[in-house]
């Protein structure tokens, strides 16, 4: 059988070298050509897995390392018979970890302050719970998660606009059903604003509506910016980037344990879907703790770092995302 894998994806060569043909190649060389002849793709965000990809080829698993499939034509893989896998929750820790240090460094302190998330999953409930270990008072908005489940956890999004002072978003990027969250945080929701928020978004970039963000970062209703997905990625809004105070190429949840859990979890779906015979070359992490301290948190990243290497050479986007130094998340 014949594996086609982008070849930016950590710690999966040479898992399959010796049970299958495996193709490395960049994103950019993974074509309906190439795909033609494959039985199966590994991938991440960058490679758009639909109907002019995978039309005529003899692909049936698609598997991304990555926690979102919006790069995915899921129906259209259905109806192709194409089995999608992908690995939700591998990157939460490092993607809490991005959050709330870049909330210290942007705000010098967690306590006195309300936080608002906005989508309470993977990420958003370890978010919620470090948070509210570090003395914040923390408002959960999450409709699909309400519907579901019932009770008083969570709050509407109108609440979260009108007490939050600091705002963070962590939805999938969904354009259609019941709650779609494209432009989620629109003009409207700008305009609702009460008490001039810190904005964040390592969610999805569409999430947030790009101009309307930075008209409210012109107009004081949003006193500041974290940034680390962005709309049209690569080819950032420069006027943002000058505007945000932390501002990170798409990396937030780029941590060593982050990328180990993502890819053990895609091999072993591969794996068992072709009945393969693999061997892994380390052990997936721990999950996360259920509380840092912060002393931990802080040492174990500087998101300023980042953001400078971002602000100086922001058409470097990809190259900062794709030859990142994995960090290490904070371990108590």
């Amino acid at each position: 059988m014949k594996i086609i894998i982008e070849n930016h994806i950590p710690f999966i060569h040479g898992i399959f070298d010796d049970v299958a043909d495996v193709v490395y190649l960049p994103s950019d060389q993974i074509t309906a050509e190439v795909m033609k002849d494959a039985d199966a793709l590994i991938t991440r965000t960058r490679t758009r897995c639909n109907e002019a990809l995978l039309t005529g080829s003899k692909c049936r698993f698609i598997a991304t390392a990555t926690i979102g499939t919006d790069h995915i034509d899921l129906d259209y893989c259905h109806k192709a018979g194409i089995t999608v896998v992908s690995a939700p929750g591998c990157n939460a820790p490092a993607v809490a970890q991005y959050v709330l240090t870049s909330i210290y460094h942007t705000v010098g302190d967690f306590c006195g302050h309300c936080l608002g998330v906005v989508g309470v999953g993977h990420v958003g409930s370890i978010v919620a719970r470090w948070a509210e270990g570090f003395g914040m008072k923390v408002l959960r908005n999450d409709p699909i998660r309400e519907e579901n489940e019932g009770g008083d956890e969570f709050v509407s999004l109108a609440q979260i606009a009108g007490q939050c002072d600091i705002i963070t978003f962590h939805t999938p990027h969904t354009l259609t059903g019941k709650y779609p969250t494209h432009h989620l945080a629109d003009g409207k929701f700008f305009n609702s604003l009460i008490r001039k928020p810190v904005v964040i978004n390592s969610a999805r970039g569409p999430i947030v509506d790009t101009p309307m963000l930075i008209e409210a970062l012109k107009e004081g209703k949003v006193s500041k910016t974290i940034i680390d997905c962005w709309e049209g990625e690569p080819s950032i809004s420069t006027e943002l980037l000058s505007m945000a105070s932390i501002a990170t190429p798409h990396i937030a949840g780029y941590s060593y344990e982050g990328k180990v859990r993502a890819t053990i979890a895609v091999a072993e779906a591969l794996a068992k879907h072709f009945n393969l015979n693999v061997r892994f070359l380390t052990e997936k992490p721990a999950d996360a703790p259920d509380t840092v301290t912060l002393q931990e948190l802080l040492s174990s990243y500087n998101p300023q770092v980042d953001t400078d290497n971002l602000k100086r050479n922001p058409e470097k986007f990809e190259t900062l995302r794709n030859e990142y130094d994995f960090r290490h998340e904070p371990k108590v």
